[in-house]
Formats: structure tokens, C-alpha cells, sequence
């Protein structure tokens, strides 16, 4: 999967007009789509344009390497090539091992120290694996976090950065090119600045006999490529991210591969019936839109449907947040991201299983248009819903999907939200939420999410819940009258609009999906693409 690129110009313009914006391109290639965007108050800025470096396999060191990274057990420092270890000895009179340990180096899970280059060597960054062998987890996040660091060495020219881990099978060497990518990423501001120099070039650097090499790194530059693509469209701010901005988005994501676009836009949505994505984004003066994509390929035998929620930004519509809490609204869409992302990376992966997309998209804003709590819905397939608030505007636009998804008879329905605060509250920031209508879905599921490396935990949908739900003027409420388990009621709300007979799944990753805090790991600031990689390894299970 190409890395979706954009070529952002220098745009002067008077400020409140609209200007044409060049449009992201897939690949490298300077041509690109226009797209109309309200700018900035300001005149002239260059907008952000990130990419991920090129990926490579070697045996030995490239010549071109400006920083080396390798690890250190407790035993010293592992795979250290002889020629580094060489010249460390004649520069510095000690082994790699004994310098490290000198400046303060441990095999401390994560703990790092920069050696000095020796001569015209690389300079080397040693990460400490921990006293026990890593996990291929474990080695994907020591890689991003090793690399992320190795990007901060960056001064005025790009870097050129090796990776020397130990990697004795294929996944463990997939799990290190993972987390390498993954932790390169990084979102440029808006700025009238020049942006700063980063790493363009990766070598993953293991002499071990190991077959299917060259599939192995296609397939970590496709799901990092598609993991970079949702954490770029929920870090975009919401005046230049919107419903019909992303929905072109997702036609230029896709024009490359194997997948069918349909776009649904609000006359369409109106003549459809779908009373929930419309009531959502009635108050703003951008429409609503929904997104399906269909990839149909040859000997598929399952049928995968992916639904995800895409508020380009939720004020809370009528029942205003408040203004903390409306901050981070722009990554009310990473269910979305991660949907439309996923399914074009299982595309280009060419994996045997139908897969169907949807992504109802709108903006929740206030206004004398809006939706109002107390109104009554009438829901894509005629299922009435007495909306009990403005700010549980997710599950009304998910409903209409799931529906619509429904009527392409998969398999198995999963569908990815930022949905409740609730699970937050339950599981934290790193940690999303899980719940299906049987045990068989979720552990599937949950099969798939520790394939991937992502945290899941299931949570449970309790009979007592679907009572919550009821209401004297329509078939359902929209909300429960109290707040105890506001996850569950919200999936209790979702599991009324699945079809008869069909497994269904719903991951709430309102926590992990956008890092307020400082990077981790391989998982930067901002956007984080949590579930690109869950879905991903989903698909590939269902092959089987």
C-alpha cells in the first residue's frame, strides 16, 4: 500500500476565503486532486505533509546508516555487527556492552543511552530489551520507541537509521519493520515554518536464514501505511476535516486498488431514509455523508462488514460540552479512519474475503437546525428513537450503518466507535472496549486484537440493560435516565440494530484513540490508528 502523501503549497489568500488546496496523492508523484477547504485565519502557511521512510531487509550494515540501533539484554548487547564492534574498541578502548554500561545503560525494558559515533561510523542508540526475551509485542514497541528517539538526532538533513534487534522468525522480523514504521510517524503542524528533518530511510539488519523476507516487509509497509493514514485524518484539525472533505478522502485512498466507492450524499441520505445520520448532522452547515466501500475478491468464502463512527467534530450538538471536553473533538471520527484505512489495506494485501465498509460521517453542531433531545427518529429500516440527547450522537449514526450494513448479509459485523466517555472511565486510555452478542464473536475478535498487538478486554452487554432502553413514545430511547454502565447501554442501544442471525461486534476505543499525552512506545502523540491492525488481522483469520 503506497503511503497516502500530500503536496502541501504555500497558498497566499485573504483571509475568510475559500482556496484551492492540493489534495493528498498516493504515492510520491507531485500531481494531485484539488480540494476546496475554509483556511486559517492567517496569510500563508504550508500545511503538513507526512510520510513514512522506505523499509529495507539487509544482511550487513549499509554504508549510508547514521544511527544504529541495537539492543541490550542482561547478557550485554545482542547482534552487534562485528565492524561496529571493531571500531568501537579501537575508537574507545571498550566493547559496545562495557561503554554503554559506563554512561548508564541497562537491559531495563525500554531504558535508552546514545553511544558516539566511532570515526565515520553510526552514532549507536542502545534500548534495553529486558531481562526476558521479548515478545514480538514487546519488540514492536522497542522498536518504535527506539526509532521515534532516533528521529529527535535529526538536525538540518534527514536521517539514515538501522535496526540490528534480535529477530530469529518471521513474525518477530515483522514486529520489528512494524514497529520501526509505526514509530517514524509523525504529524507536521501547520506552520509557516519549514518543516524539520526526519528519517527517511529504515534497515532492518538480520543475517539469519529466514524464507519469505520480501512478503513479510510488504505487508509491514501496507498496515503501518494504513495505520499512518487514519492517525493523519483524525490529527487534521476539523475546518480543513469534514464529511464531504473525508469522503473525498476515502475516494482518493482507494482509486489505486481493488475496491468500490459509494458515497451517499445528503439528498441521497434524505431519499434513504437514514433519520439518524441525518438528525446528527442537520445542525451544521457542512451535510452529512456516508461512506461505503465493497472488496469483492476472488474465492472469498466470508464476508466481513466494518462499520465506523465518523463525527469530524462533535460540540455536543444542543447539549453543549464543555469546553475541555470539546478540545479533542476532532478524533471523533477514528472509528471511521480506522475502517476506511483497514479495508484499503486488506485490498492491497489481496486477502480472500469480502469485505463491505461503511462510514456515516457528519459534523454535531449547535444550531436552529439541530436536533433536539426528545425527538423522535425515524431510523434507516423504520425502527423509531426517542433521542434522549444530543451528545450520545454516535450511536444514532452507527444505528443507520449497521442497518444498512445488515442488508449485505455478512457474517460478522464489526463496528468501531469513540462512543462513551464511560469506557474510559472503565478501562482507561490504552485499553478499548469489547462486546458481542456471543462469546464465540468476542473471542474471535480478541484473537485478532493480540495477533495485531492491540489491547482489547471484553465487557458484557447485561439483559437488565436492554430495559433502560425503553421508551412511551417510540420503539427505544436513544439513552438510559441514569449514567451506571454507559457502555453497556450504549451497546445494549447498537445490538437493536443488528440483523437476525448475524455475529456482531462493537469496539468502543474511546480511550486509545487519540493520545493526549506524550508518545509511547510506537504510538505517538495525537492520533493513535488504534483497530486498523485489529481489523486487519480479523480478515486475514477469516480466510481460513
Amino acid at each position: 500500500m503506497p503511503v497516502v502523501q500530500r503536496r502541501w503549497d504555500r497558498i497566499e489568500f485573504t483571509p475568510g476565503h475559500v482556496a484551492n488546496l492540493p489534495h493528498r496523492t498516493s504515492g510520491s508523484g507531485p500531481d494531485g486532486n484539488l480540494r476546496r477547504a475554509v483556511l486559517l485565519q492567517t496569510k500563508g502557511f504550508t500545511l503538513p505533509a507526512p510520510t513514512l521512510p522506505s523499509i529495507d531487509l539487509a544482511k550487513t550494515l549499509p554504508r549510508s546508516c547514521d544511527v544504529l540501533i541495537l539492543g541490550l539484554g542482561g547478557s550485554g548487547a545482542i547482534a552487534v555487527p562485528e565492524a561496529i564492534e571493531r571500531a568501537q574498541t579501537k575508537r574507545y578502548g571498550v566493547s559496545v556492552t562495557d561503554l554503554a554500561r559506563s554512561v548508564g545503560a541497562k537491559a531495563d525494558e525500554g531504558r535508552t543511552v546514545i553511544l558516539p559515533a566511532a570515526g565515520d561510523g553510526p552514532r549507536l542508540l542502545i534500548i534495553g530489551l529486558g531481562e526476558t526475551d521479548p515478545t514480538p509485542e514487546g519488540l514492536r514497541k522497542l522498536a518504535g520507541a527506539a526509532v521515534r528517539q532516533a528521529g529527535g538526532l535529526a538536525e538540518e538533513a534527514s536521517l539514515s537509521v538501522a535496526l540490528a534487534l534480535p529477530a530469529e522468525d518471521p513474525e518477530t522480523l515483522q514486529a520489528i519493520a512494524e514497529g520501526a514504521l509505526l514509530g517514524s510517524y509523525r504529524y507536521q503542524p501547520i506552520s509557516s515554518k519549514v518543516a524539520s528533518a526526519q528519517i527517511d530511510q529504515l534497515t532492518v539488519v538480520n543475517d539469519a536464514k529466514l524464507a519469505g523476507t520480501g512478503p513479510l516487509l510488504d505487508r509491514a509497509r501496507t498496515i503501518a501505511a494504513a495505520v499512518a493514514q487514519a492517525r493523519d485524518w483524525v490529527n487534521l484539525p476539523p475546518n480543513l476535516l469534514y464529511p464531504d472533505s473525508l469522503a473525498e478522502d476515502a475516494r482518493t485512498l482507494v482509486r489505486d486498488a481493488r475496491v468500490t466507492v459509494e458515497v451517499l450524499d445528503d439528498k441521497a441520505l434524505q431519499k434513504g431514509g437514514y433519520g439518524g445520520i441525518l438528525a446528527v448532522g442537520g445542525g451544521s452547515s457542512r451535510p452529512p455523508r456516508l461512506v461505503r466501500y465493497g472488496y469483492t475478491p476472488r474465492g472469498a468464502k466470508a464476508h466481513l462488514a466494518l462499520v465506523g463512527k465518523g463525527i469530524t467534530f462533535d460540540s455536543g450538538g444542543l447539549n453543549l460540552k464543555p469546553g475541555d471536553g470539546m478540545y479533542t473533538m476532532k478524533s471523533d471520527m477514528a472509528g471511521a479512519a480506522a475502517v476506511l484505512a483497514a479495508v484499503s489495506a486488506i485490498a492491497r494485501l489481496g486477502l480472500r474475503v469480502t469485505v463491505t465498509g461503511y462510514a456515516p460521517l457528519a459534523e454535531n453542531l449547535p444550531s436552529d437546525t439541530s436536533y433536539r433531545p426528545s425527538d423522535v427518529l425515524t431510523m434507516y429500516g423504520g425502527k423509531t428513537v426517542e433521542n434522549g440527547n444530543t451528545d450520545a450522537e454516535g450511536r444514532l449514526v452507527m444505528a443507520d450503518a449497521i442497518v444498512r450494513a445488515g442488508e449485505d448479509k455478512p457474517d460478522l459485523i464489526v463496528d468501531v466507535a469513540t462512543l462513551t466517555g464511560a469506557c474510559v472511565v472503565a478501562l482507561g486510555n490504552r485499553t478499548s472496549g469489547l462486546m458481542a452478542t456471543d462469546d464465540e464473536t468476542a473471542d474471535r475478535v480478541l484473537d485478532a486484537a493480540e495477533a495485531a498487538g492491540e489491547s482489547f478486554w471484553q465487557l458484557p452487554i447485561p439483559a437488565e440493560f436492554r430495559g433502560k432502553l425503553d421508551s412511551k413514545v417510540a420503539d427505544l430511547r436513544s439513552t438510559a435516565t441514569d449514567r451506571a454502565g454507559g457502555a453497556l447501554t450504549a451497546a445494549a442501544f447498537l445490538r437493536e440494530f443488528v440483523a437476525e442471525g448475524v455475529s456482531w461486534a462493537h469496539l468502543d476505543i474511546a480511550g486509545p484513540s487519540f493520545n493526549g499525552g506524550e508518545p509511547y512506545g510506537y504510538t505517538p502523540s495525537g492520533g493513535t490508528g488504534v483497530a486498523v491492525r485489529t481489523l486487519i488481522a480479523l480478515a486475514e483469520a477469516m480466510q481460513d
